[in-house]
């Protein structure tokens, strides 16, 4: 049976979630083709043979990117089985088998996807009527198997690590967990995983890392929504990576109540080759905060900046910038802090002019607050929108968003952005004078968005032709900095 696995956007990476179902259904006997189409173009000859046509949905603006590619799917291939997987499959049900979708999986989705194959191999079809007996969501423990990456575009086709001075280093991509301990409001992880996590094991995140070095990869980012939720997972791995590969480094994603907990373990990363840790600190309101179920304060914050400091470490801070709590003071008081604590050059430009989404499944709506400020769902855009009470901050995302996309357009560092967003709300720069140029902080030419990603009409300007949608195929060309 011919199966066709599609990613649209993963954030500039090779997709683990096109390589690790593909080794699953190679493994099961399917004829597997993997195609990413935010890097190379739609085969409609693999699509018309194809048995199953099966979507990767890990985040809101690849689904948003999925829709008008099914009804070309359909017409291209009346009979194919179509699915759609990932972490915003199950929280868009209603919406895609509104489109046709026949299948829907979420959570620890290769076993599932395995045993569909496995049934339309031996059915020949299965009825578009038929219930599904896959479970839409399974958090079921699997036993994973190296990811099957010879099918995808190579490794230097897409985001890398510019180290600055003109250095760049080709990045692979892994995951050595899913899912997250915590419940933070926003997160669309919780209404799939509910406070769990499921670690891929140690032995398959290594060699899928070997086979990434093989194949030219210099930096590892791992793609863990928190490194640290097992602590005694990830830092064997750190460890033994670092002992093969000691000129191999690394990124990781870890939460400032995490990265508290475990402040003695930041030299290890240290010391094994980490770069630079993200982490969403989202707000320094901490009425914010509190709505969003961090976790943390502000002055926890400032105590993982020093921290960070005293060790060594770099931290890239994330933001969810424009909330409907946002005030224009509030926004001041934000830029007055990164620039306090030198974080703007740490950050993508873009953080200074993200904004909430809401999609469905959130558990922002099961505050009353927040029912009562949001508009019917969407589907269109797939959130349900909201407002800000004061018009005038709606009007200032607009305005930053307008000066970062110039300024990526341009090829501004970062400091120049933000020091024209500082000037916008009229906020006095006080590292601008007497201080010299911190040396460029290393970071991936395609920014890491957490729960609150930019649409693609937001994504479009910085990306060009990359992620617009013409006559349903996505058209890849190279990937600018931002």
């Amino acid at each position: 049976m011919r199966v066709v696995l599609i990613s649209t956007y993963e954030l500039g990476r090779q997709p683990f979630g096109l390589a690790s179902p593909s080794a699953w259904l190679s493994q099961a006997g399917a004829e597997v083709t993997c195609m990413d189409l935010a890097v190379e173009r739609l085969d409609e000859g693999a699509i018309r043979a194809a048995g199953l046509v099966a979507f990767y949905l890990p985040m809101h603006t690849a689904t948003r990117l999925v829709v008008p590619l099914i009804e070309r799917i359909r017409r291209l291939n009346q009979g194919a089985h179509i699915v759609c997987y990932g972490l915003y499959a199950p929280m868009n049900e209603k919406y895609l088998r509104g489109l046709g979708v026949d299948t829907i999986l979420g959570g620890e989705y290769e076993a599932g996807l395995s045993s569909l194959v496995t049934r339309l191999m031996a059915n020949g079809s299965i009825p578009r009527a038929a219930a599904q007996p896959e479970p839409t969501i399974s958090l079921a423990r699997q036993q994973f198997i190296t990811p099957q990456r010879a099918g995808l575009p190579p490794l230097s086709q897409y985001a890398q690590l510019d180290m600055g001075q003109n250095q760049r280093r080709i990045v692979g991509y892994t995951e050595a967990s899913r899912g997250c301990k915590h419940v933070c409001r926003h997160c669309p992880i919780v209404p799939v995983y509910e406070g769990m996590f499921r670690v891929v094991q140690k032995d398959v995140v290594l060699e899928d890392i070997r086979q990434q070095v093989r194949a030219g990869a210099e930096h590892i980012t791992f793609g863990d929504p928190d490194f640290f939720n097992g602590i005694g997972h990830a830092l064997p791995i750190v460890r033994s990576l670092h002992a093969e590969f000691p000129q191999l480094t690394y990124d990781v994603t870890i939460k400032i109540e995490h990265l508290l907990q475990h402040a003695e373990h930041l030299p290890t990363l240290r010391d094994t080759g980490c770069l630079f840790v993200t982490s969403a600190i989202e707000s320094i309101d901490e009425k914010v905060l509190a709505r969003l179920d961090k976790g943390h304060t502000q002055a926890d914050i400032i105590r993982v900046i020093h921290q960070f400091q005293e060790v060594g470490l770099t931290l890239n801070p994330t933001l969810v910038t424009f909330t409907p709590w946002t005030t224009l003071d509030g926004y001041r008081r934000l830029l007055a802090f990164l620039d306090e604590y030198e974080l703007v050059e740490n950050m993508g430009s873009i953080h200074l002019a993200i904004r909430l989404l809401i999609p469905a499944g959130s558990k922002l709506l099961d505050l009353p607050e927040v029912q009562s400020l949001v508009g019917p769902f969407d589907e269109q855009l797939l959130i349900y929108p909201w407002q800000n009470s004061d018009p005038s901050v709606d009007q200032l995302h607009q305005e930053v968003l307008a000066l970062v996309e110039a300024g990526a357009a341009r090829g501004e560092e970062r400091r120049e952005v933000f020091n024209q967003v500082a000037a916008l709300v009229e906020l006095p720069m006080r590292q601008a004078n007497g201080r010299h140029p911190r040396a460029q902080v290393p970071h991936l030419t395609e920014p890491w968005y957490c729960c609150a990603e930019p649409t693609e009409e937001q994504l479009a300007p910085l990306y060009g032709e990359r992620i617009k949608e013409r006559s349903g195929q996505l058209v890849g060309t190279p990937v600018p900095e931002i």
